[in-house]
């Protein structure tokens, strides 16, 4: 699976169902649940509908079946991937805040910025 911008620029890709890597092989995000985090415990926000979204509601990436959510763009070719590197130790989860009403709004996070919160 791969997560696209409000640009349609491919950022980073689900690499075994559970860990978000950009295309230059850093590891940078995972999934617990429907939950998004970064290594370092912070609670980045949620995937619903092919969506990742942010605390506020925004929308950050989409994916290829993506659904509601704000107009998408063309997709952009995907660039190659290079070899991951290694994953970090996970820090200890940030607990998890009341999830904001989806807006339709596309983040001004959407990019790798996101990930590095």
């Amino acid at each position: 699976m791969n997560f696209y911008d409000r640009n349609g620029k491919p950022i980073a890709y689900l690499h075994d169902d559970k860990h978000i890597f950009l295309f230059s092989g850093e590891p940078v995000a995972y999934f617990s649940d429907d939950a998004v985090y970064g290594f370092n415990g912070k609670y980045l926000g949620w995937f619903k509908d092919g969506w990742i979204i942010a605390l506020d509601g925004t929308r950050v990436f989409f994916t290829e079946d993506a659904t509601g959510g704000p107009m998408k763009p063309m997709k952009q070719m995907k660039p190659m991937k290079s070899i991951k590197q290694m994953k970090p130790m996970k820090s200890m989860k940030e607990m998890r805040s009341m999830k904001s009403m989806s807006s339709s709004s596309w983040s001004s996070l959407s990019g790798t910025s996101f990930f590095k919160q």
